[in-house]
């Protein structure tokens, strides 16, 4: 039961963990080198890591959706999907799908004469199942070596595990309050009727051992 328990506990932070990391807003410093639109296919599992921004998105087999290709300071490339989250998760409220679009291509730029731009954005890249992060900020910056500080991030997870702390700590003063007395008087209470239980047993053998005496 104890492994269990541990088990549970060990999933629920990795899971949450997982969900956190998906859905906070993360910072590339890179240089954008392409924009273009491909028509995807929606029939897998993984249409989950496509946005669904409209009611008949759930229903479609395939969709275009538009891409952004940049390269990062150190030279390896990235690729981020342009789509709408509208009122779904993550909530980023994102409407301006065109509007990104004319920026991305706006700030397309070359080896030789590199313009540096903070594409904020989140989800993960991989490669093997085409998953793409989707891009819902760009701002353009100075060079590919200016800091970013993820303020957000850091607010939302002080605030997030200052809520988990504070409901813990409501939780176990009321399991010692009320849930720990009464499962205490449960157990008494089996700990009694087994007593009674075991001198009713021992009376009983106490009669038939004075009836084998005789």
């Amino acid at each position: 039961m104890v492994y269990f328990k541990w088990a549970f506990i060990l999933v629920f932070w990795i899971a949450l963990g997982a969900v956190l990391q998906y859905s906070l807003p993360q910072h590339d410093i890179v240089r954008i080198v392409n924009t273009y639109e491909e028509r995807q296919d929606l029939t897998d599992w993984t249409r989950i890591f496509w946005s669904e921004p409209e009611d008949q998105s759930t229903s479609l087999s395939n969709r275009d959706v538009q891409f952004i290709q940049a390269v990062r300071a150190n030279g390896k490339p990235i690729v981020y999907r342009n789509e709408d989250t509208g009122w779904g998760w993550p909530p980023y409220f994102k409407f301006d799908t065109a509007n990104l679009y004319t920026e991305a291509n706006d700030a397309k730029s070359t080896k030789s004469s590199p313009e540096w731009v903070v594409v904020t954005h989140y989800g993960w890249r991989n490669e093997f199942l085409s998953i793409f992060p989707n891009a819902v900020f760009i701002k353009h910056v100075e060079g590919p070596d200016v800091r970013i500080i993820p303020w957000f991030n850091i607010i939302f997870l002080t605030v997030f595990f200052a809520i988990i702390w504070a409901l813990w700590v409501r939780w176990r003063r009321f399991r010692e309050a009320r849930i720990d007395p009464m499962l205490e008087s449960v157990e008494d209470g089996f700990y009694a009727a087994g007593d009674a239980i075991e001198e009713q047993r021992s009376s009983f053998r106490r009669w038939l051992d004075s009836w084998k005496s005789k």
